[in-house]
């Protein structure tokens, strides 16, 4: 089990290193060429099967000047021939000459084939600052609820 857990981990880690390089070829070994896959990429619509997954693949590839990630992995679960991964991303990239930082909640689910775990799915969730939170609000509204104090008495 300890020998899978790392080849889980290991595939998590060559799938950030295809993706910082902008490596289309090495994207392409990683996943399985099936109709099942899937990818959400933030604030994007699903994309279905392989095709769909592989041309978003090289859209952002080809939109993306350079890219670096930092992620520490959360959780990591194998039951049989699957195994997905949650984990934070940290992401530097740059935009027309500045770095912008960014943080993505993602899981990649991948299954295991022939001995090799290839993705079948990744979504990425990005996460507010506590800024963007707050300026989402309605005026005079706090982000989150003090647990300490009760709700009005409604009778």
């Amino acid at each position: 089990m300890e020998q899978d857990m790392e080849a889980v981990r290991r595939a998590n880690d060559v799938f950030y290193q295809a993706f910082e390089r902008l490596d289309i070829q090495q994207m392409d070994a990683l996943w399985v060429k099936e109709d099942y896959v899937k990818c959400v990429h933030p604030g994007w619509e699903v994309r279905l099967g392989w095709q769909e997954v592989r041309d978003s693949w090289v859209l952002i590839f080809n939109h993306t000047y350079e890219i670096k990630f930092s992620v520490n992995l959360l959780d990591v679960v194998i039951k049989g021939d699957w195994a997905w991964v949650v984990c934070l991303e940290m992401i530097s990239t740059q935009d027309q000459g500045n770095w912008v930082e960014g943080r993505v909640l993602s899981t990649n689910l991948f299954e295991r084939r022939d001995g090799q775990w290839l993705l079948i799915h990744h979504h990425g969730s990005p996460l507010l600052t506590l800024e963007e939170k707050e300026d989402s609000l309605p005026p005079g509204e706090l982000p989150m609820v003090d647990e300490e104090s009760q709700p009005p008495d409604t009778d």
